[in-house]
């Protein structure tokens, strides 16, 4: 058998809207379409754990048999024992069926949480994606879906065990002796309140080891990233010793936390049994009056033992739910923002040529009272190069962010190929836009999964000719696996400068109409810099192209240099222009220069 089909992520959205605020009538409309899968993996469960109930009514059967000289005894005994044969025969087929039903239901709507988590991100605006931390939405991602699986097999499979054990339980007991079942109804509350009681603090102690342990492992990883600054400080010895005094603490805790286990499981064992003896005393003095039969004797026990443990179970289980349920409001958190980019039903691009016109545009950031950008107005020819200089904080990376579309205009407007953006499919659109940022992103890969990332049918000579055009083909010469060379963890096996050429090369495989550099040479060093904006001016013939740079050398080749200060346009023309007018552009030269 296969996992029934994912839950469309649609669909759970729609069940989080429906559900606004109730997080326990989300998590049941998340399983909507899937109940039956519970239905039929409760019959199969019953079916399969079966034995468990009828074993201590046969053994209680033979044993009557034998002690009251009942007729025909060694068929009646054949008969029970044949019975008990079958099904426990039939337990394996049953438990398959069982957990098949519910883990395709549970994983279902599992890789479905995950998968609209995943869209969601993908289609929130960029500012509402910093004010998340990476490490909370990762955590939404796999812990929170991890828990409401965990709460999802608590509630719907085990919950419903620990039902239909205490009802058959129960019910065969009242159908046996009413006197035996006032006794439980009496007893065992108290017997199950005791048990948990007692492990109550074993779970305090548990989560004080767990805490723990997570600060350790957080502090070990810092300790791993520090492991460069700790040695060229010397720092060594100071370290290990730091680490130590965690170590030795996780091991004291863990200790104590044996030890807490150690004894308050052997009370609550030693609770436990004494009240077994309590029940099996009760039950024995009601067979030597002849109220119940001696057999029964042992299945009341055994009995016992199941309603005493199911009811334990079920209060173990309030934890176990009060988690999931937070962890369904904590992916409703993400779900439920509207803060989204929405291109359904607007402009798609089909050729864009690269022409952008902005129009008194003014920007700032929501929350804020401070104009980032204040009153632009901009036209830029499609395949111009237009470079933006100014000092940090004059607004360049925001006019980035509105070429891209990650941001919109709070007032003016910007037109791309004379079409409003706001009106703009912007997929459409990003799919002839190439960006080279500052700080290069890779994925532990090959160099040549890097490059290639987001294309399909790249043959081997346009390859060729972006690795070289990027300035990587001596870099992929000297390494022993070339283009099949693992990057690392973020591209730590390569140098900041090749790093940044894969960024370049993945840009120019695109083939794009519009390309944004920001900060693109940065790291690369006098002799790759050459070489790399050198094929960087030869590609942006015909191409749009806008550059943001601290370099001189990246810059003096633009078509225009728009110079900010204070969000607005300072001065505005070509390098040669900007310095004979010797104003703030030859001021800034300086801190331009290589």
């Amino acid at each position: 058998m296969k996992m029934k089909n994912v839950v469309d992520a649609d669909t759970l959205l729609n069940c989080y809207e429906k559900n606004r605020g109730n997080s326990l009538k989300t998590l049941v409309g998340l399983y909507k379409g899937k109940y039956h899968c519970f239905v039929f993996s409760s019959i199969f469960y019953i079916i399969k754990h079966s034995p468990a109930w009828i074993m201590p009514i046969v053994t209680a059967n033979i044993i009557n048999y034998i002690t009251e000289g009942a007729e025909n005894v060694n068929r009646l005994i054949v008969l029970n024992a044949t019975v008990v044969a079958v099904l426990l025969i039939l337990n394996f087929p049953m438990n398959y069926l069982h957990v098949h039903f519910r883990a395709s239901a549970i994983r279902a709507v599992e890789a479905g949480l995950r998968n609209a988590l995943i869209r969601k991100i993908q289609s929130m605006s960029i500012l509402t994606e910093k004010d998340i931390q990476s490490g909370r939405l990762q955590s939404k991602i796999i812990r929170d879906v991890e828990a409401i699986e965990t709460l999802s097999d608590q509630l719907f499979v085990n919950l419903i065990n620990i039902i239909v054990n205490l009802v058959v339980a129960l019910s065969v007991t009242v159908f046996k002796s009413r006197v035996v079942f006032i006794f439980f109804l009496l007893l065992v509350p108290v017997a199950a309140g005791v048990v948990y009681l007692f492990k109550k603090p074993i779970k305090i102690h548990n989560q004080k080891f767990r805490k723990m342990v997570e600060s350790a492992s957080a502090r070990v990883m810092e300790m791993v990233e520090l492991v460069p600054v700790t040695r060229a400080h010397a720092l060594e010895t100071r370290e290990v010793e730091r680490m130590e005094r965690y170590v030795n603490d996780i091991a004291e805790e863990g200790y104590q936390l044996d030890m807490v286990q150690t004894n308050f499981g052997a009370v609550s064992w030693v609770c436990f049994q004494l009240f077994q003896v309590v029940c099996l005393v009760f039950t024995a003095f009601l067979s030597v009056r002849g109220v119940i039969h001696t057999g029964d004797v042992v299945l009341y026990q055994s009995y016992f033992t199941t309603i005493v443990g199911q009811i334990t179970s079920l209060l173990n289980l309030i934890p176990t739910i009060s988690k999931g349920l937070e962890s369904v409001n904590s992916i409703g958190e993400v779900l439920m923002l509207e803060d989204m980019e929405d291109n359904e039903g607007k402009l798609k691009l089909e050729d864009v040529r690269g022409e952008f016109e902005f129009d008194h545009v003014s920007y700032k950031y929501p929350g804020t009272d401070k104009i980032v950008i204040d009153n632009l107005n901009l036209t830029v020819k499609a395949g111009q190069t237009i470079a933006f200089v100014g000092e940090s904080g004059a607004g360049k990376t925001t006019i980035i962010n509105l070429i891209i579309g990650f941001i919109m205009p709070t007032s003016g407007r910007l037109f791309i190929d004379g079409n409003p953006i706001e009106d703009i499919d912007l997929h459409s659109y990003r799919e002839s836009l190439a960006v080279v940022p500052q700080n290069t992103v890779l994925f532990s890969g090959s160099i040549r999964e890097n490059i290639l990332y987001g294309t399909d049918g790249i043959d081997d000579a346009t390859l060729d000719r972006v690795i070289e055009e990027a300035g990587l083909k001596k870099v992929i010469e000297n390494l022993t696996d070339g283009l099949d060379t693992k990057v690392g963890e973020h591209g730590d096996r390569l140098s900041g400068g090749q790093k940044q050429r894969i960024s370049i090369a993945r840009a120019l495989i695109r083939d794009p109409k519009i390309i944004i550099l920001d900060e693109a040479t940065s790291a690369l060093d006098a002799i790759s810099e050459k070489e790399v904006s050198g094929a960087l001016d030869n590609i942006s013939f015909a191409r749009t192209t806008f550059i943001v740079a601290h370099k001189l050398s990246t810059v003096k080749n633009s078509d225009r240099i728009i110079v900010m200060q204070d969000g607005r346009i300072a001065e505005d023309g070509t390098f040669d222009e900007l310095v004979e007018q010797k104003g703030y552009f030859y001021r800034l030269s300086s801190a331009l220069s290589d």
